[in-house]
């Protein structure tokens, strides 16, 4: 189907929407009238031809009386869904009465299988029924659908019974999802608020697409591969995946299927997604879409893909999630949890305010270990997943995991507003677990903030596009690991450091004839005992040593411990107490992974120097990692020299006489 014709049917489906709901609905709420009435619309056209059989079929297992009947309906209409009522949609028009077009229109509705209905379900389009009744409108809308001006069928339209003039060509699956997925962008522009929680531009897509399925395009075989989206909105992702590796594979003379496989929370989106697959006839496509939270209800547990691709959630928060999984600190899920190499178990449950790591964590653990290519993984976030979390949180963690045990490739920083409903930078991140041997101990850092096209008028946020060019650029730059200012290569351990605690001793002066409270002591002859002791020092009891000094007192520990507050006084010049540091001088320090000699040196060249009596608490240390695109590729502002200042501004005052001389002049001619 050409580009004109296509438009064509976008523009007339968009135009319903003014016609018949200008007046009833907002703007915002087209949708929610559209998009169920296309999905019906194409159902119904593709099961006009096999209506008779389908009743006929009907019949025979009720006759039978037998049960379960939609196996066998379907088998007779031909496709993996069907409708069992005795109405076409075209059946309907007919209808003079409101009440009688609402009956016969819900028992239509009613009629279809089990696939159909839930996405009816989750698209609330029953809840649209009485308000189109109400405003007379119902009618309008199903003639619009069953226009002689559209076909939405894939049997082409005629204008003679000779069939020799055609009128309207037949529109295939891939058309019909084409469409939808127009039909959803143009909605989503109109709902710019909303419209990057559930839709990623398809740019940004086939980006991703490209950058998992070109590197390894070469090794693929006449085989079956599956895509998995664990937050896949309207499916787009699924859809652009499927094509590009079909096209790719058609290139090279392979024949692939790929199965495709998702989940979605949101009901809306939900429905969207296994409709999209079923108008383009995957039927056993939209039974892979699973509904319902990811983290806390996956719906595919022990599967394993080959290639992922996802734009999850990021800043929005997971508590309801964490509170199903038994609460934060309870979450035993292996998804989130591993051991390090001595055993030591390795929590990486990020904070509950942002869970956009919990999905590439769980893309990970679907990654085949067992096959050739091993499985690939794009995925897009916000700064938040490359640098938040100090050394030993989650988040830092999940990072460790991912770069010790060698999956990520590379991550590309994208343009501020990219998308339509943030303008906040992001980040694509490429994982794989069967590298390259030049990849391998590496990462790959693409700037490509700067890689941009303007689009002629805004969407939403988004201001700015990959064209093709664009997009081929970042792939090369990919593929051939190029060093440059917008691509750098580093060694797996550049990210990791040390973070240290640096502790300096407790020095105390003591101060022995300073009073005690007296409520220090529950039994007044403790407190005169222990003044009684402070006053009989033997002479010349050192009161810069506080170990010395507390000997010398010959008071139990517990006694000591009550009085020291209040006859003591911090001071760098007494002398060190064995054991003891000073919360005060305490002090934490990042070592990187990279610095020579390691902690050891750290410490001697960068604090002993300064502090030699520190040392470092090695049970608090702890290891983190963390990516900063600021630092490798910040370019500071040139300075300007002094002399060319100096210039500017002598020009700019012969300048400003100038302009004065021109206005004392007029003013005396005057």
């Amino acid at each position: 189907m050409d580009n004109q014709l296509h438009n064509q049917i976008v523009n007339f489906i968009w135009g319903i929407a003014d016609d018949c709901l200008r007046d009833v609905y907002v703007r915002g709420k087209y949708r929610d009238v559209i998009l169920p009435m296309t999905v019906i619309r194409r159902l119904d056209a593709m099961l006009e031809d096999s209506k008779q059989k389908v009743l006929d079929m009907r019949k025979k297992l009720d006759d039978a009386k037998i049960d379960n009947q939609w196996p066998a309906l379907c088998n007779a209409a031909g496709q993996d869904f069907c409708n069992a009522s005795p109405f076409l949609l075209r059946d309907l028009t007919s209808r003079s009465k409101k009440q009688t077009l609402k009956a016969d229109f819900e028992a239509y509705l009613d009629g279809f299988s089990p696939n159909v209905q839930e996405i009816l379900d989750k698209f609330k389009f029953r809840n649209q029924i009485a308000t189109m009744v109400d405003a007379d409108i119902l009618g309008a809308v199903i003639e619009k659908f069953i226009s002689p001006d559209i076909n939405l069928s894939p049997a082409p339209v005629y204008k003679d019974n000779e069939k020799t003039i055609l009128r309207h060509p037949g529109l295939d699956n891939h058309g019909m999802g084409t469409i939808f997925e127009e039909l959803i962008r143009k909605f989503n522009e109109e709902n710019n608020e909303e419209a990057g929680e559930h839709w990623t531009p398809r740019d940004v897509v086939e980006l991703m697409a490209d950058l998992i399925f070109i590197p390894v395009a070469d090794q693929i075989k006449d085989a079956t591969y599956s895509c998995y989206d664990g937050a896949c909105g309207t499916g787009g992702m699924l859809t652009v995946a499927q094509d590009r590796l079909l096209t790719l594979a058609a290139r090279r003379g392979k024949k692939v299927s790929i199965h495709l496989f998702g989940q979605e929370i949101n009901p809306e989106t939900y429905a969207i997604a296994k409709a999209d697959m079923l108008l383009k006839g995957d039927g056993d496509q939209a039974e892979h879409i699973g509904f319902g939270s990811t983290l806390s209800s996956d719906q595919n547990p022990s599967r394993q893909f080959d290639f992922m691709l996802s734009n999850p959630p990021y800043g929005k928060s997971w508590k309801t999630d964490a509170e199903k999984m038994g609460g934060k600190k309870e979450i035993l899920d292996t998804r989130f949890n591993t051991y390090l190499e001595g055993g030591e178990e390795m929590a990486m449950i990020p904070r509950t305010s942002d869970g956009q790591l919990l999905f590439l964590l769980n893309n990970v653990s679907k990654m085949k270990k067992d096959t050739q290519l091993g499985s690939r993984i794009a995925e897009v976030h916000n700064g938040s997943a490359i640098f938040t979390g100090d050394a030993g949180s989650g988040e830092s963690n999940a990072r460790r995991y991912l770069i010790e045990n060698d999956l990520v490739e590379a991550i590309i920083s994208l343009p501020d507003n990219m998308f339509y409903n943030t303008g906040i930078g992001t980040f694509i991140w490429i994982l794989s677990n069967k590298k390259e041997d030049r990849r391998k101990g590496k990462i790959q850092l693409i700037d490509a903030s700067k890689m941009k096209s303007p689009l002629p008028r805004n969407m939403g946020k988004k201001n700015c596009e990959f064209t093709p060019s664009i997009r081929k650029e970042i792939v090369r730059i990919f593929l051939e690991m190029e060093e440059s200012d917008v691509s750098m290569i580093f060694n797996n351990e550049d990210f990791a450091y040390w973070s240290i605690t640096v502790e300096r001793p407790l020095r105390l002066r003591v101060y022995p004839n300073r009073t005690i409270p007296a409520d220090t002591f529950k039994k007044a002859d403790e407190l005169k005992a222990v003044k009684k002791a402070l006053t009989s020092l033997p002479a010349g009891t050192p009161t810069d040593d506080w170990m010395a000094f507390a000997k010398a007192t010959k008071l139990k520990a517990s006694t000591l411990k009550k009085i020291r507050p209040f006859i003591t006084e911090k001071d760098a010049t007494a002398k060190p107490i064995d054991g003891e540091c000073d919360s005060d001088l305490r002090d934490s320090e990042l070592v990187p992974f990279t610095y020579d000699g390691g902690i050891d040196a750290f410490l001697k060249n960068e604090v002993l120097t300064y502090a030699p009596d520190a040392w470092v608490d090695e049970k608090k240390t702890q290891i983190g990692y963390e990516i900063s695109f600021t630092k490798y590729f910040y370019k500071p502002a040139e300075i300007r020299e002094m002399n060319d200042i100096i210039a500017t501004l002598n020009a700019l005052a012969k300048e400003a006489d100038g302009m004065l001389a021109d206005i004392v002049g007029g003013i005396a001619n005057e």
